[in-house]
């Protein structure tokens, strides 16, 4: 059985250890990581204490083969929207297939540290369903913006960036935009 422990336990920024002494009995870092990395049998008694110590259902611990993972596509911070250095998993599981994720670097605008955007990809240009929402729109080289769609005009896009004292870009002619559906934060 193909486990998740790890990728959820680093979308939420524990260690090893941490998850450990949340298990109730608490166990081991090593334990943990054998159980994460699959030499040491992981049993349902196992995924239930650990699913516990991270704060998740249990089946979000399970990954088969045919389930469809959300890998984060860029990091919104105080700088903007960025490419991840390495590639990273959304915090659940069964997205859309059309369907993009944004993490929170840090907090700007209305959103915060931590959060997770699902954004649902627009290909055909149909942008005034996007109007005054926030859309991920790709920039060459592996750049992005993140920004609220102020006007269409004609192949032009008007954006405003969250947070205070951020200047209108215009994006011309993007091969696709992602608008933001899902707003996921933990508590």
């Amino acid at each position: 059985m193909i486990n998740s422990i790890r990728t959820v336990r680093r979308a939420k920024g524990l260690t090893l250890e941490e998850v450990a002494q949340r298990c109730v009995p608490p166990t081991t870092a090593q334990t943990i990581g054998r159980l994460e990395t699959g030499t040491r049998t992981l049993s349902l008694g196992w995924m239930n204490r650990i699913a516990a110590a991270l704060g998740v259902d249990t089946a979000e611990l399970v990954r088969l083969p045919q389930d469809t993972r959300l890998t984060i596509t860029a990091l919104l911070g105080a700088e903007g929207a960025q490419a991840p250095t390495r590639v990273e998993q959304a915090l659940t599981a069964r997205p859309a297939e059309d369907m993009i994720a944004v993490r929170v670097t840090s907090s700007i605008g209305d959103y915060r540290t931590g959060d997770e955007i699902w954004c649902r990809r627009i290909e055909d240009g149909n942008w005034a369903a996007a109007l005054n929402r926030d859309l991920l729109v790709p920039r060459p080289a592996g750049r992005f913006v993140f920004a609220r769609l102020l006007n269409v005009d004609g192949e032009k896009l008007h954006l405003l960036p969250p947070g205070v004292g951020q200047r209108q870009q215009v994006v011309s002619n993007p091969p696709w935009a992602a608008v933001a559906v899902r707003l996921i934060r933990s508590l």
